[in-house]
């Protein structure tokens, strides 16, 4: 037990005292997977780059009101980034832990050899059961009480991923009768269209259904009100944001801008989530942006999402205990784990993550707002059909690049929602000569919530927007 008495040294709410530090060998990550209030305390679980032939030193540990860290001694070298409470129980699922009101602490031995990234609702026997998605496709069901493990499916196998990909499988939610999982597979061999290695998927307790074939990270739904899903991935145009409307039994796709491209590839991307941190409002953190979040859906719409800084912290996961926000970290990844044994990253040294404490409303002081990304990026685009809708509300300094390839004269009407309500009208009619690429800088007054474009003819094109 670390203690620092009543106050701990902290800078910018980063209490050096509480990082997660791994040991010198083998070299890895110490990446913070999941982070979760219970029984009084702070509960952190670690992960490695695979698992513990990769990395030593991590595990679970626990956080006490006086800011003094404990490492457990359950605690299990591995990658996992899963937490859930089982209300039924009244225990918290972190890892391949099953942790009581107490602080007494049980291992699932049937999932801890396996890269946990997240647990779920069992469809069926909800009070009994809960589901496991593990990063390499492997499905499972846990009986929570006497911790009997049964696997279920093989994800590569049943959403027919390309042979020779790497799995990746990031997040999954239990909502409205289906089980949501994402997995962000992504290379060059997807930005060229070589292969589809990404999912968004679904499985009604029969049968698995694919939703997307790109890159998805997270998925996530509220409990009240509206109970949006909520999934967020991307492709090589723009992050997608897909939300499936209970009221209307339907996924609609929507597209957000990049804060940063350096998260588009399968390792780039780690645990991007959305999480409940004030009551009934949620944050989402999205390919370097933060977002707020609303649970009400008016008219199919989901009409509370708002962007509020951009940053480029790695944040496993994050949320409120005793006040405050709590964000995850991944800050020094050292990584040797090849069998000849070479270094991958000589310049880093020992591994470790820190967390940050602060106030919710202290994001509003990150990073200035900025982005970029298209509704067509070099994509097939069909006369007088509308593109997906493309958030631009909050940005500032908008301009719209547009190309194509057709030899003769394209004229694409940019339409907007000013509100949010779905209904688009016409802001501007652009008219683009062949192998002409033309920039409109938007006026500052235009801030509508989304935009969406319609070509008058058959073409190859790019409509491709950039804030700053």
């Amino acid at each position: 037990m670390q203690s620092y008495g009543q106050s701990p040294p902290s800078i910018s709410g980063v209490f050096p005292s509480l990082a997660m530090v791994a040991n010198h060998s083998p070299r890895t990550e110490a990446g913070t997977g999941g982070l979760m209030p219970w029984a009084n305390r702070l509960w952190v679980i670690t992960y490695v780059a695979h698992m513990s032939s990769t990395g030593s030193g991590t595990g679970l540990y626990e956080i006490n009101e006086k800011m003094e860290l404990k490492r457990r001694p359950e605690s299990i070298v591995g990658t996992y980034a899963n937490r859930f409470i089982h209300g039924s129980t009244n225990q918290l699922i972190i890892g391949p832990y099953v942790i009581d009101t107490l602080g007494n602490v049980r291992v699932i031995e049937g999932v801890k050899k396996f890269r946990l990234a997240a647990t779920m609702a069992h469809l069926t026997e909800p009070t009994k059961k809960v589901y496991f998605l593990s990063m390499e496709g492997e499905f499972f069901e846990v009986d929570v009480t006497t911790l009997e493990t049964k696997q279920l499916f093989n994800l590569m196998k049943e959403l027919n991923e390309p042979e020779g990909s790497k799995p990746h499988f990031k997040s999954g939610f239990t909502k409205h009768g289906r089980v949501v999982i994402t997995n962000n597979s992504y290379n060059e061999k997807d930005y060229s269209g070589e292969w589809s290695a990404g999912r968004l998927a679904e499985w009604d307790g029969t049968t698995w259904k694919i939703l997307e074939k790109t890159a998805f990270t997270e998925v996530w739904s509220s409990g009240s009100f509206g109970q949006p899903m909520i999934a967020t991935g991307w492709d090589k145009a723009s992050v997608l944001m897909n939300i499936y409307f209970p009221s209307t039994k339907e996924w609609k796709r929507y597209r957000l801008p990049k804060g940063s491209r350096t998260f588009d590839e399968t390792s780039c991307t780690e645990w991007m989530r959305i999480r409940e941190i004030e009551t009934e409002r949620a944050l989402m953190d999205c390919h370097g942006l933060f977002y707020e979040v609303g649970f009400h859906t008016y008219g199919n719409q989901l009409w509370a999402l708002k962007p509020i800084a951009s940053h480029l912290r790695i944040i496993p996961d994050f949320c409120s205990w005793r006040g405050m926000l709590v964000l995850g970290g991944n800050q020094a990844t050292p990584m040797r784990f090849n069998s000849a044994g070479i270094d991958n990253n000589p310049l880093a040294g020992q591994p470790q993550a820190g967390l940050w404490f602060g106030k919710t409303d202290d994001l509003w002081n990150f990073g200035k707002l900025q982005g970029e990304g298209g509704v067509w990026l070099d994509a097939e685009i069909k006369k007088g059909k509308a593109s997906d809708p493309f958030f631009t509300f909050n940005f500032n300094n908008k301009s719209l690049n547009l190309w194509h390839n057709s030899p003769i004269v394209v004229k694409f009407d940019l339409e907007a929602d000013i509100v949010g309500d779905g209904n688009y009208r016409k802001f501007q009619t652009i008219t683009v000569n062949p192998k002409e690429s033309k920039n409109i800088d938007l006026p500052e007054s235009f801030n509508p919530k989304w935009v969406r474009l319609v070509a008058d003819k058959d073409c190859v094109g790019t409509a491709y927007f950039t804030f700053k």
